[in-house]
């Protein structure tokens, strides 16, 4: 029987490395899929780790329908085994629906992968939706680690350094500017303590770098 299986973790857990690891053991077994990312961080159309491995992907825009486009390739005589579907966290409920539907009706696997939660520590609409419909939820088992050496657990965005909760979800270039001049957006995972403090790493080096006061004597 075929399964929606959904892969989460926080930034630098493997998610990206695991995709390409499920596709590889698929295909080696003769099995054939197709590979769908949006928003990757090497840019359209391609599926990329952290770890510099790379692969051609199908990229997923808002409008992007699932259901339509495997029953057209199913109807002009392709063949597809299963969906490794990377950024899932970014897909739309219909889309997450459409991928359950293909699953249930044409017994195809699908493999999701994103991370759980934003920046805002909210669920992205796409992981709501699959926490909500996967037959198998997984967290990755590989640990992200705060800067302070505990188990990341939230993943923050800092612009210029400062780090923000709010703001948009997705941020693809420069989207905000600091005193008319882009932001520099970047992101980094930390564990709940220091998200909530918003302590990222180079204010905590900022902050053991200020000098104690010399005591009066």
């Amino acid at each position: 029987m075929a399964e929606l299986h959904f892969f989460t973790g926080t930034m630098d857990s493997g998610k990206s490395t695991l995709a390409l690891q499920t596709n590889h053991n698929h295909a080696a077994r003769g099995r054939i899929g197709r590979i769908f990312t949006t928003h990757d961080r090497a840019g359209e159309a391609t599926l990329s780790s952290r770890l510099g491995l790379t692969h051609a992907a199908i990229e997923v825009a808002r409008d992007f329908d699932f259901w339509r486009y495997v029953v057209h390739s199913l109807t002009q005589g392709g063949r597809i085994d299963y969906l490794i579907c990377d950024e899932a966290q970014f897909y739309t409920r219909d889309q997450i629906d459409q991928l359950a539907k293909v699953v249930d009706e044409l017994q195809i696997d699908v493999f999701a992968f994103g991370i759980l939660t934003d920046f805002r520590s909210q669920l992205f609409e796409g992981s709501s939706r699959l926490v909500e419909l996967a037959d198998r939820m997984n967290v990755l088992q590989v640990e992200a680690l705060c800067w302070c050496g505990k188990r990341a657990t939230h993943n923050a965005r800092t612009e210029n350094g400062v780090m923000v909760t709010e703001g948009e979800v997705i941020v693809v270039g420069d989207v905000d500017t600091v005193d008319e001049q882009p932001a520099e957006v970047a992101y980094e995972v930390l564990c709940r303590q220091h998200h909530r403090r918003r302590l990222t790493a180079a204010r905590a080096q900022a902050v053991s770098l200020v000098p104690e006061p010399l005591p009066f004597g």
